[in-house]
């Protein structure tokens, strides 16, 4: 398995597929770098060499943020939001959903399991 920053890639997939096993790097993205680099997209992994291994690994370091640093910049724009008590970093802060989706009927996957509370059964009105 190649090795890419940090990545071990897929050899049986073609390169412009494994590219995207890293972090950051999309198909587009994937396509971009391999055509700056020169290399045909349908090449198999395995079999790239390793001068084109690590031009492949140049482009990447001197034009994208991939990876850990990418990670780290995420969660530091998210705890930006936080700190500033935006409406986003509010929504961050309670786990619900940031972009405005309806939250009535479904997000269960921002809101986690739902919580039953219980409700006043036996309580009647008196006149």
């Amino acid at each position: 398995m190649p090795r890419i920053v940090g990545v071990d890639i897929p050899n049986d997939k073609s390169i412009w597929i494994s590219l995207t096993y890293i972090v950051g790097i999309g198909k587009r993205t994937s396509e971009q770098i391999l055509k700056e680099a020169g290399i045909e997209k349908s090449t198999r992994a395995s079999k790239l060499t390793e001068d084109e291994l690590s031009n492949i690994t140049q482009i990447i370091d001197r034009n994208y943020v991939v990876e850990g640093q990418l990670r780290r910049q995420v969660s530091q724009n998210i705890s930006r939001l936080r700190d500033i008590a935006c409406y986003r970093g509010i929504r961050h802060r309670r786990g619900l959903p940031v972009r405005g989706q309806c939250t009535q009927s479904n997000a269960r996957t921002r809101k986690g399991p739902r919580k039953t509370v219980a409700g006043k059964k036996g309580v009647k009105e008196k006149r």
